[in-house]
C-alpha cells in the first residue's frame, strides 16, 4: 500500500460531535470533536486542532494537534504539534515533537532500544530543516 492510499482518512468525527465508548478501526480516523474511551488501532488516530480526547490510546502512528488525557501507546511513532496539550504518559519508539506543544507526563522509548528517534523543531521549520 502507497503512502497516498495509507494517509486517506477512513472516518471523521467533526467538531460539534461527542463521544464515550470504545473506538476500533483499520486506516485514517480523525477527532475534531470530544471522545471518552479507549481507542484501538494499528494504524493512525490524528487529533485535530479542536480535538480533545479522555482516552487510553493504543495505536500505530497517533498524530495530535488538539489535546489528549490519558495513556497513549503509539507502536510506530507519536507527533505532537504546537497547539497540542497532552497530559498522560506517552510509551512509543519514535517521537516528534514540535515547540510550543504542551505535555505533561512520561515517555518511555524503550521498547526498540534499537531505533531511538526524537525529533524537535520550531513552529513552521520544515523537518528536513531539523534532521540536519
Amino acid at each position: 500500500m502507497n503512502e497516498k492510499t495509507d494517509k486517506t482518512i477512513k472516518a471523521y468525527m467533526g467538531e460539534d460531535t461527542s463521544f464515550n465508548g470504545k473506538l476500533s478501526f483499520q486506516g485514517t480516523v480523525r477527532i475534531d470533536g470530544r471522545f471518552e474511551g479507549e481507542v484501538l488501532t494499528e494504524d493512525t488516530l490524528i487529533i485535530g486542532e479542536k480535538g480533545e480526547l479522555k482516552a487510553d490510546i493504543h495505536a500505530g502512528t497517533v498524530i495530535c494537534k488538539g489535546k489528549i488525557q490519558g495513556t497513549i501507546v503509539a507502536s510506530k511513532r507519536m507527533e505532537i504539534y504546537s497547539t497540542s496539550e497532552i497530559l498522560g504518559n506517552i510509551r512509543t519508539p519514535s517521537l516528534f515533537v514540535e515547540a510550543g506543544s504542551v505535555f505533561d507526563g512520561n515517555c518511555d522509548m524503550s521498547e526498540n532500544k534499537e531505533k531511538k528517534v526524537v525529533s524537535i523543531r520550531k513552529p513552521g521549520e520544515s523537518e528536513s530543516a531539523s534532521a540536519g
